[in-house]
């Protein structure tokens, strides 16, 4: 070593050049409340419980979800369709308790792909906190996606970008 490098000058300065070129920089960080960072296309959500177009459940208590769990996060009851309840229900049996434990949900998106009436899907938005182990067992009624004939605006904005058919990808 010269005199030159055992000053430690060439290093100190290059160590400052960095901090200071990172100073200038813009912040990665994002003030969440005020502003929302944009998401991947393939983000996976909270889960919702789909209907139709006439505002009828769209599952079947098939059970292909919870059984495509890896984490076991899906259980549901199935139940028979009474006589005049085919305003509420599309098919004959139908799911009467529907619950995701969102503690053990992995959000692998496996229950969206196994459901043949496209009766799940994941959300575009993420899972809020809570203070109790209940508040993440998720019940029927807070996942059922809002009626499109009483509730339209609710029916669209749960909808999201999910609602329409994903641009197709490109792999090169």
């Amino acid at each position: 070593m010269n005199m030159w490098e055992r000053m430690y000058l060439p290093a100190i300065a290059k160590g400052m050049s960095i901090t200071f070129g990172h100073m200038f920089k813009k912040r990665p960080t994002v003030n969440y409340p005020e502003k929302q960072r944009p998401f991947s296309p393939v983000f996976r959500g909270l889960h919702v419980l789909n209907r139709d177009e006439e505002g009828r459940e769209r599952c079947t208590a098939c059970g292909l979800c919870a059984v495509a769990c890896p984490a076991e996060a899906i259980t549901m009851e199935g139940a028979e369709r009474l006589p005049g309840e085919e305003n509420l229900y599309k098919e004959e049996k139908y799911a009467a308790k529907y619950e995701i434990n969102m503690l053990r949900c992995i959000f692998c998106g496996l229950c969206e792909e196994a459901c043949p009436k496209d009766a799940i899907y994941l959300s575009e938005t993420f899972a809020p906190s809570n203070y109790t182990r209940k508040g993440f067992i998720y019940g029927k009624e807070e996942l059922l996606i809002p009626d499109p004939k009483t509730d339209p605006a609710g029916f669209a904005k749960a909808r999201g970008e999910h609602g329409e058919e994903a641009p197709a990808v490109e792999h090169k």
